[in-house]
């Protein structure tokens, strides 16, 4: 999986991209001029004070997207941020709200 690093490059997909929202995660996509997508994953205070809550919540984001990542479309910049109350979710209940916005953004090829 390629990461989405340069804050440039973040900011443009928050301009130009399209929105979807699904429980507590929002996903914004957007074109982008080479074959591979490329992902970011964002998690503020907002879903919890404590650092280590924030990254567990990336982690499960990051292990989802990687074990569809075969099914997703390539040409897209793909940011996916945990809002508020993110943290109180499963692992299951994290994969189903991905799975969804996925599906309902047309990333993930049925």
């Amino acid at each position: 999986m390629i990461s989405l690093k340069k804050t440039k490059d973040i900011e443009r997909v928050f301009k130009v991209g399209r929105g979807f929202k699904e429980s507590s995660f929002l996903l914004k996509a957007a074109r982008n001029d080479i074959e591979n997508s490329r992902f970011a994953f964002v998690a503020g205070l907002k879903v919890s004070k404590k650092a280590n809550q924030r990254n567990l919540v990336k982690r499960r984001m990051r292990a989802i997207v990687r074990a569809v990542l075969p099914a997703i479309s390539p040409g897209f910049d793909v940011v996916i941020t945990a809002l508020a109350g993110a943290s109180d979710k499963s692992f299951q209940e994290i994969e189903a709200a991905i799975n969804k916005l996925l599906r309902t953004s047309g990333l993930r090829k049925p």
